[in-house]
């Protein structure tokens, strides 16, 4: 397929409204659950096809911080910065 049925598809795609997805799994979406803490923060999980990829935590006072998953123990690593990657391209804006 030349460039340019590829640039009608594309500029088609986005007429309609239809989602770009690039070689993404979106059987199950991604999801972002929000739920109150035991002592008054507020916990954000990211989950990802069911799984947790890492939890925001927003203190009532202070700094929030991120929970993510340890590979092969049970619990938690504490961090100061989001390891979560997502693109969050903006191909258009008008």
């Amino acid at each position: 397929m030349t460039a340019k049925p590829l640039v009608l598809l594309f500029t088609l795609a986005l007429a309609l409204g239809a989602p770009l997805t690039f070689g993404a799994n979106h059987d199950q979406p991604e999801d972002i659950r929000i739920r109150p803490g035991e002592n008054g923060e507020v916990w954000y999980e990211y989950r990802i096809n069911g799984e947790i990829q890492e939890i925001k935590v927003v203190p009532k006072n202070g700094k929030p911080y991120y929970l993510v998953p340890s590979e092969g123990h049970d619990g938690y690593i504490r961090l100061d910065r989001s390891q979560l990657l997502v693109p969050k391209w903006v191909l258009f804006r008008w």
